[in-house]
């Protein structure tokens, strides 16, 4: 398949829904024995990819054959074809012999006989018969337009002879000359997309603030064509998105090279008006008007580009291409571009535009200017009053360019590198902190390098790098500025956690302490001042002697607005088992960081939206979270972690590829030296086992987890684990131990997540007379929470020790409600267990539709319909999902698929739904549906 842009397949989807949904069309034809071909026909990067690919998702249990045509292989007979077909070479011996010798022909595997088109083609069909017999074949060919003469032509014979087969060809073709073969063929126009969409579409792909002119400029550009929105936002970077302030791209290419040719055929005015309009970033007709005038070039200049078709005179400046501005700006000589910059500087207001001018005055500059430098960095203040903070790295960086004084170079290259660091380019920082004069630096400027590298360090890798840097940093900073040398020491506290059992993160906790020691504590203490005297308490000290500072700067980071030192605040607040805190600081950090731009720390705040969403039993949600985090590194270059990803699959609870995500996440947490991920992966595998009953391998991994207690939040949310799996395995005194030192620290924190976790285990190792008020006391708190998740395991163990205790109707109605929770949540091992129980009471039928459990699929991203906010009948939120597509006529399997569920649970889900809604079969259940306004 050709290259897609970064943006994610569901998000191109969305603007494609007309066209996806005649792919799926194509497919379910094939399914049901009805063969068809749809060429998907449009322009280079209009989508066809994106369409053909969703194909490929939507044909389970397809054998999907796929070929992309290669253009320096044209000339090669049946090279397409044989790409496609490999796959079926092993049925070869099923076709009749003249046959199968003309396809070994086509493919060299014999030169005894000549490849007659008219029999490779029978052969080819005749594989595809045999094949469909199995299973329907999904054939997808991208690129059509390069491929070579003999598989064009026998490609299309068959895709005209499959009408009676489940067999379906889905044909990628770029709307060029020679490709007449295909022409034939039912054809899916991809049309531009409409500028609502584009719009939407851009605002996915960008991750920093948009100037509102830069983005009408791309949107009026790229014409709806979503690769070139994807490649104007991509080459401009992000300074350029923010507000134009970057140069455009000057990468070279086969069209640009064309275009290069273009432009160098025009008059010399036209030329230089090009390079003006190249160098502008708007497209303000008025702009380039009055700087032509400056230029000395009439705007009538502009005629012989327009007839050329390279320029668009309007309401806005437009390139007829997203790559001839690039062009244009790349091929012209440096003083050209100088000069188009100076005419720009002196056209643009210095009043309504003073970013934009200070800019191109930058471009035009030769050597250094420090009043221009001074004008760039009034543009980076601006620039961050609006959280931009690309576009104030950017600034910033061009003004220690053209500063005289190196100490105030300096100070503008560690200002830029932080912007830079921030806004995600933990390279582009670490390049402006090399490029410091180190003979220039005074000892504030070093300690805040020094604290610079150990933050980037931080980020790009949590292992055992950045804690002595940090901690290095905070000394240094102590004589200058107290307050940000004890965030400094916050920052140590956490990556030491990161770093854990990797990185003597005992001796860096004893360090911290004894450097806190010379930091005058301001008055009244702050948030940052309460929250590092509560982790130290914690780590030296325990629970209880720590949750009032920790609790009392949570209360004060909730009413603060500040962006600095939130990630440690949610830390602490999960730390405490505070989910309201934990909901309302995430969200927080998770909207801040993206206004701003602050591309460093959304993902953080999004693992731990993951992480809450997973408790609160919304896995849909945790994994939206999960993959936007892996998207914001991927677009900023930092490295995509799988530790939020496994402790969802742990939770998910299936063993196979469970374990294998889990197994590759540890691996790859210890060769970065991340132990506090090495932690979540143990927790992960201790609940996935105890979730399928596997509880002396859930005792190992929990104790594995547990040990980390100390330095790692995560060692405490073991605990539970190593309880529930002790007491399974008759090992009543570790689970003891475990559940005092669980009590430990949770009875300090007071919630009623932490009191009904503490109450749920405790239970587990009570007596017979103590252990139903403990089960009802946790049923009752966690009830008053957020948390689901726990929630549904306390009303599973509940109803295990009635059914042990033989009182089967009352255990009965506990675990049919965990059945039900989990079922929702996607907990399949959980759901299982529940099942089990519910067997042994007697009181578990399987609903008449639903066939066996499939296999789980794993952590990706569910994508349900979200349910009213006013639910029918009684109906969950995963029951309204669950009804919605079975209204739309889709199988429990196909169902199961889009919720990332198995078809078992999803029959489970529709006998509640026939319960309650009163209705015997699909049919009623759509109608109820429409009735009820729960259809698209």
């Amino acid at each position: 398949m050709g290259q897609e842009p970064f943006v994610s397949r569901p998000v191109r989807l969305r603007a494609r829904a007309r066209e996806a949904k005649a792919v799926e069309r194509l497919v379910q034809a094939a399914r049901s024995g009805q063969g068809r071909a749809l060429v998907v026909l449009g322009e280079a990067g209009i989508g066809k990819t994106t369409l053909l690919g969703h194909a490929l998702d939507v044909a389970t249990g397809f054998e999907s054959l796929r070929a992309v045509g290669v253009e320096f292989e044209m000339d090669l007979p049946f090279a397409a074809l044989h790409q496609l077909c490999g796959p079926l070479l092993p049925r070869i011996d099923r076709i009749p012999g003249a046959q199968r010798e003309a396809l070994e022909a086509a493919f060299g595997l014999r030169s005894d006989v000549a490849a007659d088109p008219f029999r490779v083609g029978l052969a080819v069909l005749g594989l595809l018969t045999e094949s469909s017999r199995d299973s329907p074949v999904l054939c997808v060919v991208d690129d059509s337009q390069w491929l070579d003469s003999a598989s064009a032509r026998v490609l299309t014979f068959i895709a005209r002879r499959v009408e009676s087969m489940g067999v379906a060809f889905a044909f990628g073709l770029r709307d060029v000359p020679g490709t007449d073969e295909l022409r034939g063929l039912p054809t899916l126009t991809v049309p531009g997309l409409p500028e609502g969409e584009a719009r939407a579409l851009l605002a996915a792909e960008v991750m920093a603030p948009l100037d509102g002119a830069v983005r009408e400029r791309i949107i009026a550009e790229a014409r709806g064509n979503p690769l070139a929105l994807m490649e104007l936002a991509r080459s401009a970077g992000p300074a350029a998105i923010a507000g134009g302030f970057a140069l455009p791209d000057t990468v070279a290419g086969r069209i640009e090279r064309s275009f290069h040719d273009r432009v160098a055929a025009l008059p010399d005015d036209t030329r230089r008006l090009l390079v003006v309009a190249a160098a502008e970033p708007v497209g303000d007709p008025a702009l380039l008007q009055r700087a032509c005038a400056c230029l000395g070039t009439d705007i009538e200049a502009a005629a012989p580009a327009e007839a050329a078709g390279l320029l668009e005179l309007g309401a806005r400046v437009r390139f007829s291409h997203p790559l001839v501005r690039s062009a244009v700006y790349g091929a012209a000589p440096l003083a050209e571009r100088r000069a188009a910059h100076s005419v720009l500087a002196k056209a643009t207001d210095r009043q309504t535009d003073p970013d934009r001018r200070a800019w191109h005055r930058a471009q035009a500059t030769r050597g250094v200017d420090e009043d221009v430098a001074a004008e760039l960095e009034q543009s980076a203040q601006r620039a961050q009053t609006r959280g931009g903070l690309a576009a104030a790295a950017a600034f910033l960086e061009k003004a220690a360019a053209l500063t005289p004084d190196r100490t105030r170079r300096n100070e503008r290259l560690l200002s830029a590198a932080q912007a830079k660091h921030d806004a995600g380019a933990p390279d582009e920082a670490l390049n402006l902190l090399a490029a410091l004069d180190a003979d220039g630096l005074d000892d504030l400027q070093q300690a805040r390098s020094l604290r610079l590298r150990g933050r980037v360090s931080f980020a790009v890798q949590r292992g055992n790098e950045a804690p002595p840097l940090l901690l290095e940093a905070a000394r240094l900073l102590t004589p200058f500025d107290a307050g940000l040398a004890r965030e400094t020491l916050l920052e140590v506290l956490w990556a030491a956690a990161w770093a854990g059992r990797f990185g003597h993160a005992e001796a860096i906790v004893r360090a911290a302490e004894a450097v806190l020691t010379s930091i005058p504590l301001t008055q009244p203490p702050g948030a940052a001042d309460l929250l590092l005297d509560g982790i130290l308490k914690l780590f030296t000290r325990g629970m209880a002697a720590a949750v009032p500072d920790i609790q009392a700067a949570i209360r004060a980071y909730r009413r603060s607005g500040e962006l600095r030192a939130l990630p440690l605040a949610c830390r602490a607040a999960w730390g405490v088992w505070d989910d309201d805190a934990l909901e309302a600081l995430s969200t927080r950090l998770t909207a801040t960081a993206r206004d701003s731009g602050a591309l460093a720390v959304l993902p953080v705040g999004l693992n731990f939206q993951a992480w809450l969403n997973l408790h609160k039993g919304r896995f849909d949600k945790s994994a939206a979270c999960i993959q936007e985090a892996d998207a914001v590194a991927e677009a900023t270059g930092a490295p995509k972690t799988k530790y939020g990803a496994a402790f969802l699959a742990g939770w998910r609870g299936d063993p196979d590829q469970g374990l294998r995500l889990l197994d590759a996440s540890a691996r790859e947490a210890a060769s970065r030296g991340e132990a506090t991920a090495v932690t979540i992966t143990e927790l992960a595998t201790s609940v996935l086992h105890n979730g399928g009953g596997r509880y002396d391998a859930a005792l190992n991994a929990a104790r594995k987890a547990a040990a980390q207690i100390q330095i790692s939040a995560f060692g405490a949310w073991a605990l539970p684990e190593v309880v529930e799996a002790a007491t399974r395995l008759g090992q009543t005194d570790v689970a003891i131990d475990a559940a005092e030192e669980l009590s430990g620290r949770t009875l300090p924190c007071g919630t009623d997540w932490a009191l009904g976790v503490e109450a749920a285990t405790r239970a587990l190792i009570a007596d017979d007379t103590a252990a139903e008020d403990l089960y009802r006391e946790a049923i009752e708190r966690l009830g008053r929470t957020r948390i689901r998740a726990n929630l549904a395991r306390a009303h599973l163990l509940y109803g295990e020790w009635l059914r042990r205790q033989r009182r089967r109707v009352d255990a009965r109605a506990q675990l049919l409600t965990a059945h039900e929770m989990f079922s929702a949540m996607g907990a399949e091992a959980f759901t299982a267990r529940a099942e089990g129980e519910l067997r042994a009471t007697g009181g578990f039928r399987r609903p008449v539709d639903a066939p066996e459990r499939s296999p789980v699929r794993g952590p990706g991203v569910a994508r349900p319909v979200e349910p009213p906010s006013d639910l029918p009948a009684g109906l969950t939120e995963r029951e309204v999902q669950v009804l919605r597509l079975a209204a739309q006529g889709l199988r429990n399997r196909e169902i199961g698929m889009q919720l990332s569920i198995s078809s078992r649970t999803v029959g489970h889900h529709l006998a509640h739904i026939y319960d309650k809604t009163g209705q015997r079969t699909r049919a009623g259940v759509t109608k109820f549906a429409m009735e009820h306004g729960l259809l698209p």
